[in-house]
């Protein structure tokens, strides 16, 4: 932004005034200005008065556009998603709402972005990603507020700023969970993204266990299905096969239903089919290992001989941290 744009649109500062003794009107040195006469010198003073003052407001607007207290107009083709998606999908029909409200009205309230950490003069959306796209739409500028945000704070703006909006599913909160544990974010960063207990995260983490993203997928956002019901589906699919539900959901006729029908499909599925539709796995065990797992579609469970190797289940559990990142980092390459 121009200098002279900062000056123009800052709003001047408050004139301080001195207070005058009332009874004594004698000047104190060093308190009651000299009075000066109209010459150049005084001009000259006013001036660099005006200036200084003029480069103060200047100073502070630029202070204030580094706190995100400023909203400006940015081209939306300079803008880019958040680096971890919160959403399955976004609804056709409520983008077309959103866009002829805002067409109409205007965008009434501005995005969340922040420098791009590595792109020099882009940006990086933290929330507002449905009016980023509506603006697109509209081939308009959208109003955004910058700020400077790590990485913890992006993700904790976005997750507050969908849980105060209530427009994320229960399921997409659940994969945001998942996605920001993968990326390696503590637990105290989710609550907070999240603004739930560690108890309410543990079920979205383990209905991530359980169901298949690809069948999540299939699914969609599911809007009226809350944890309850996922967590059914999740401990349905546990004895069976989901593939074949995975199939019949991305047919073209299931894939006109809604989000939420397509849900109940996969609950009638899951259901319709009996536990033994894929035999659980028997117990096997490694060799010389004093360790017994089995394992279905949806986890894989490891039963350690105590008696034949105390203390070896704990010796496991110290080094998973390290196990899995050695897993994760093979996967990469």
């Amino acid at each position: 932004m121009a200098r002279k744009n900062l000056i123009e649109i800052s709003a001047p500062n408050t004139v301080r005034t001195e207070s005058v003794p009332a009874k004594d009107n004698r000047p104190i040195a060093g308190f009651l200005p000299q009075a000066r006469s109209g010459g150049p010198v005084g001009g000259i003073t006013r001036t660099l008065g005006n200036i200084t003052e003029k480069m103060e407001r200047a100073n502070d607007l630029e202070r204030q556009l580094a706190e995100g207290q400023t909203i400006v107009d940015i081209d939306p083709d300079l803008v880019d998603g958040s680096f971890v998606t919160d959403r399955l999908e976004i609804d056709l029909v409520e983008l077309g709402q959103l866009v002829e409200q805002i067409r109409e009205h205007g965008q009434q309230v501005p995005i969340l972005v922040r420098p791009h950490p590595e792109t020099k003069g882009r940006y990086q959306v933290a929330y507002g990603h449905r009016r980023l796209a509506a603006t697109r739409e509209l081939g308009i500028k959208v109003r955004a507020v910058i700020r400077q945000l790590t990485d913890d704070q992006l993700v904790v703006s976005q997750g507050q700023e969908n849980s105060a909006r209530t427009n994320l599913s229960y399921i997409e909160r659940a994969l945001f969970a998942l996605r920001l544990e993968q990326r390696d974010f503590g637990r105290d960063i989710i609550m907070a993204a999240l603004g739930v207990d560690k108890a309410a995260l543990s079920k979205m983490l383990i209905v991530m266990r359980q169901v298949p993203l690809a069948l999540i997928s299939a699914i969609g956002p599911a809007p009226d299905i809350g944890r309850r019901r996922w967590l059914e589906l999740g401990e349905r699919l546990e004895s069976i096969d989901c593939e074949p539900i995975v199939a019949e959901l991305s047919a073209d006729n299931s894939r006109k239903l809604s989000s939420d029908e397509r849900f109940q499909q996969a609950m009638t599925l899951a259901i319709g089919k009996p536990a033994s539709a894929k035999p659980a796995a028997a117990p096997s065990t490694i060799s010389g290992v004093p360790v017994t797992f089995k394992r279905t579609p949806a986890r894989a469970t490891f039963v350690f001989d105590s008696k034949a190797a105390p203390g070896f289940d704990q010796f496991v559990q110290e080094r998973l941290e390290t196990l899995f990142n050695e897993f994760q980092q093979g996967k990469e390459t």
